[in-house]
């Protein structure tokens, strides 16, 4: 399954979730950013690459369905509810992203 984890700039939730699941033997995993600041930002291709959407919270599901209306067109897109309080790889959010991503993984 292809898997896309979605954050604002994608420098520290998002790109978490990535690193954490990237060796996953059943998946494919990316991440991207709804801000035009990001260090990668989403794309149309990405989300048609995508067969389940994390987002980390209610503001990106609503950027993607927004800006790609087609694209993300029944598409499951699980809002996982992470405030953006913690760093790259912190522990809490590693903790925080497999306590919720993970009973759909």
């Amino acid at each position: 399954m292809n898997i896309l984890f979605v954050c604002s700039r994608n420098k520290w939730r998002s790109a978490t979730a990535e690193t954490i699941y990237k060796n996953h033997p059943e998946h494919q995993v990316r991440s991207a950013g709804t801000a035009p600041s990001a260090r990668i930002k989403i794309t149309s291709k990405l989300i048609i690459w995508a067969d389940l959407i994390f987002v980390m919270e209610k503001k990106h599901k609503q950027r993607i369905v927004e800006h790609f209306p087609q694209e993300s067109y029944e598409k499951d897109i699980i809002v996982l509810d992470i405030p953006d309080d913690y760093q790259y790889m912190d522990e809490e959010l590693i903790e925080e992203i497999n306590a919720k991503a993970g009973e759909y993984l």
